[in-house]
């Protein structure tokens, strides 16, 4: 497989897609009237800053929004400050200082709010949550902003598709010849250079090796290790590279390594083939979660199971709904029903039910009116590398 060529460095989004979230927040404003919101994030994992403002927060940021208002964002760490006004160009951007929930609170009293209520969107630590609360009323907003991000604009769309084919070379370039005799740090190394020399930033890349004739796992692993591929091994792997935060693609795949799939691999992996066809011709508006359970019961039917995520919403966040399938659903099934315009991974990780062997297959997919639409274009099904 050859890495294809990919657009030049994304731009970021441009003014009057980040006005249309703006947009989209005050409506969620007006709803719990309240005037002010506060939008946390750290250590990169800020899906609320970044989306808002433009921001990759690093180590710590807080966003104030005032109905009327520039929004004021806080960064923590000051060389940090200078890099954060030119992508927030349209924030006021301040140093956070080394009490940022102090910080704000003084904002909101230089906006005339002291004691009024406010919004909360993020995980702001306990010590911080009691003095933004000191004598005011906070409104949980997260599920809520987390809504506005379900359905995509044509802006994310886009975003999204240059995102998978990044995805797709990095795919291409781990699965150059020779496979066999590197480790799995010298393959996500590949994977690493195909994006990052293409614009690219860093998301996940599981994999998971194993021989065939004595498997020992079912699902990628997070870290990769200095064990070395063999001809006969099975490689799973899971790949996002993005091209924003939280804007990624997902690829999901299952390689035979120099060898043909063994009886086990080849069927686990007709199954996995049989739930992704099925679920996947579900995705249109308004089924409901529960339609993309049943359609994936060719798994248990075939004795099998599953060990990661069904169905999970993806693209601006790791979104609802996340579904498990019928013999491993971590929490209940979701009541929620699709609509035009969300994007969404469906990965079956078919696993046997000792957990020893399993496949993975899947991709990221966009809700439409006429049905799914693959965003990405790496070659469906079985792969085979030397």
């Amino acid at each position: 497989m050859t890495a294809a060529a990919v657009p030049t460095t994304f731009a970021g989004f441009g003014p009057a897609e980040m006005a249309r979230r703006r947009k989209a927040l005050e409506a969620v404003m007006d709803r719990e009237g309240l005037q002010h919101v506060v939008l946390y994030g750290a250590n990169r994992s800020g899906s609320a800053v970044s989306w808002l403002t433009g921001w990759a927060v690093t180590r710590e940021a807080h966003v104030l929004v005032t109905r009327g208002e520039p929004d004021v964002l806080l960064v923590s760490f000051f060389n940090h400050v200078p890099e954060a006004r030119r992508r927030a160009a349209a924030a006021d951007v301040r140093f956070a200082g080394d009490a940022p929930a102090a910080t704000v609170a003084a904002l909101l009293g230089q906006r005339g709010a002291a004691g009024a209520p406010v919004g909360l969107v993020g995980p702001l630590p306990y010590d911080q949550y009691a003095v933004l609360a000191d004598g005011r009323r906070v409104v949980d907003l997260s599920r809520a902003h987390t809504r506005l991000r379900l359905r995509k604009s044509e802006e994310e769309i886009a975003a999204l598709r240059r995102a998978a084919a990044l995805t797709d070379v990095a795919a291409a370039a781990m699965l150059e010849p020779p496979v066999v005799g590197c480790t799995e740090h010298e393959l996500v190394a590949r994977i690493e250079y195909a994006y990052v020399s293409r614009g690219g930033m860093h998301h996940i890349h599981y994999l998971g090796i194993t021989p065939m004739s004595d498997p020992d796992r079912s699902v990628p692993a997070q870290w990769p290790s200095d064990r070395r591929v063999a001809a006969g091994d099975l490689l799973t792997f899971e790949l996002s590279a993005a091209v924003a935060p939280e804007y990624s693609g997902q690829l999901l795949r299952t390689v035979c390594v120099a060898g043909e799939p063994s009886p086990q691999v080849r069927e686990l992996h007709d199954v996995a083939e049989a739930a992704l066809a099925a679920v996947s011709e579900r995705l249109r508006p308004g089924v409901h979660a529960q339609e993309l359970v049943a359609a994936a019961e060719v798994i248990e039917d075939a004795g099998f199971t599953t060990v990661d995520d069904l169905v999970h919403g993806f693209g601006g966040g790791y979104l609802p709904p996340v579904i498990g399938s019928r013999s491993r659903a971590i929490r209940p099934t979701p009541n929620f029903t699709l609509e035009a315009g969300m994007t969404v991974v469906v990965q079956p990780n078919v696993a046997t039910p000792d957990g020893r062997l399993g496949v993975q297959t899947g991709e990221l997919l966009l809700v439409t009116d006429q049905g799914p639409e693959r965003l990405h274009t790496f070659p469906a099904g079985l792969v085979r590398s030397a």
